[in-house]
């Protein structure tokens, strides 16, 4: 790539203690902030804009969704070895920031264009439209992430970096649960004359505020660890190194689950509101602003507004307590009590009735914070992972790790939002019509007992099999530190 720009100076690492500025703490955070634009509306509301927006059916729109994050998945390795070894003043992974943040905010835009074609046209319209942005996301978030494995080598400052990172994520999620639908609908903060132009606007806008964030990253990050001088990139040795890495191999399994437990809820949360809970009258304390307070009623687009914005703020205060909680008692242990409870929260909601909001915030309230950890624990043990692979072998493919594992997450979401919609057209649902009790039922399901489910399995990989305890890392990265240094003092290979 280009080599134009200097790098950052000012992002500082204290060597005596490995700790980086709170500067490039916050910078780093910026990232999730502008992928989470596009990643929280594809995981909350993509599914409903497709079958209420866009127009196509659900069997459509699922099998789509299905086959595009599934090819599109594949393509997370390539991106992840391209950075490994790619060599720049700015380093691997950081450039990719700065030339594709862009075609991502264009892409992104005609994603959520709504095309005046017929049915065949407007359904390969969102084939094409749709695959561009994933892959050019692919191209961006991948190496983003991977920065989190190479700013510090430090394993509690890289868990502090996975936190502030889903700070900005959970952050991301405030912003397009409280706006998204508030801007897109008709006559609402944008003035849309139609909600498809509504929905068009708003891309637009977050597409600005994208790029705006990704340059802060460029700008104020610096990638200090580096695989060790004697190491020569080699395909086939990178993916032998993967697949013999156990830690690894157990965490991509977690992962597909785990996001199958959160993506199964998240996509099927506009259906639960809209065609199951619908209008209700709620009564909220006096001391509440004018605007919500006493008895009143909330329309499904104004309680799922709320829920989600809700669920986001309290995943956000979750993953600020990140790091004191796993300094407390590690990784390994927080993640396994944060996620029973959130199981526990996630199977209630079979229970509830549609007017008992009240109690559906509160339980909602109870897993969402203790869920919004369970990201940042889990990103920060795959940098865990890397350093065992460093340990373990002599090597070090940071961006490979990353990209693989990136490529669990997009293939859960992928098939948990194909499989949702396919459920529910098979049980008999249809758009913006009033649905039956087979498909009511199927709703609930998928809102609750099925991710539950799903959410045990990934819990019970990670209990029994997943080996990186905090002793363990610490005697890997002391290890680790002395090679390094060991490493650095050595001529470079001619």
């Amino acid at each position: 790539m280009p080599d134009t720009l200097a790098p950052a100076a000012s992002a500082t690492v204290d060597p005596s203690t490995e700790r980086l500025s709170m500067r490039e703490k916050f910078s780093y955070g910026f990232g999730d902030l502008a992928s989470c634009l596009y990643w929280q509306t594809i995981s909350l509301y993509l599914l409903f804009y497709y079958t209420d927006i866009f127009g196509i059916t659900a069997l459509a729109a699922g099998t789509m969704l299905a086959t595009s994050r599934s090819c599109d998945a594949f393509f997370d390795p390539v991106i992840g070895m391209l950075s490994d070894r790619t060599r720049s003043r700015w380093g691997k992974f950081r450039p990719f920031l700065l030339y594709g943040c862009v075609p991502l905010a264009i892409a992104g835009f005609l994603t959520f264009t709504v095309p005046d074609l017929g049915a065949s046209g407007k359904l390969v319209w969102a084939y094409v439209t749709f695959n561009a942005m994933m892959l050019l996301y692919t191209t961006i978030n991948i190496p983003y992430t991977a920065m989190l494995g190479v700013m510090s080598p430090n394993p509690n400052e890289r868990t502090t970096l996975s936190s502030i990172k889903f700070c900005g994520a959970f952050l991301a999620g405030i912003i397009v649960s409280a706006t998204l639908l508030p801007m897109a609908k008709v006559g609402g903060w944008l003035g849309a004359t139609t909600v498809q132009h509504g929905w068009q606007m708003t891309f637009g806008i977050y597409g600005v505020a994208s790029i705006i964030f990704f340059l802060i990253v460029f700008f104020n990050t610096k990638e200090r660890v580096q695989p060790p001088k004697a190491q020569k990139q080699n395909l086939v040795d990178d993916v032998r190194d993967l697949l013999t890495n156990r830690p690894w191999l157990v965490l991509l399994a977690a992962t597909m689950t785990f996001i199958f437990f959160v993506a199964l809820k998240g996509s099927v949360t506009a259906y639960y509101f809209k065609y199951y809970v619908g209008t209700q009258m709620v009564t909220l304390p006096s001391y509440l602003p004018k605007s919500i307070a006493g008895t009143q009623s909330w329309g499904w687009e104004s309680l799922v507004s709320a829920f989600n914005t809700s669920n986001q703020v309290l995943s956000l205060i979750g993953a600020m307590l990140v790091p004191f909680v796993a300094r407390a008692i590690g990784r390994k242990v927080a993640f396994i009590i944060l996620f029973v409870i959130a199981i526990a929260a996630t199977g209630a909601f079979y229970l509830l009735k549609p007017d008992q909001i009240v109690l559906m915030f509160a339980i909602n309230a109870l897993g969402s914070i203790t869920g919004g950890p369970l990201s940042a624990l889990m990103w920060a043990m795959y940098a865990d992972t890397a350093d065992y692979a460093e340990w373990k072998t002599g090597r070090r493919a940071t961006g490979l790790v990353f990209s693989a594992s990136i490529f669990a997450q997009k293939f859960g979401w992928g098939w948990a939002g194909g499989i949702t919609l396919i459920l529910m057209h098979f049980l008999g649902f249809v758009a913006n019509q009033v649905q039956t009790p087979r498909s009511l039922h199927g709703v609930i399901q998928l809102m609750s007992i099925f991710p539950a489910g799903v959410g045990v399995l990934s819990l019970l990989l990670v209990a029994f099999l997943y080996p990186l305890n905090e002793r363990r890392m610490s005697e890997i990265a002391q290890d680790l530190k002395v090679r390094r240094a060991a490493d650095a003092a050595s001529p470079a290979p001619a």
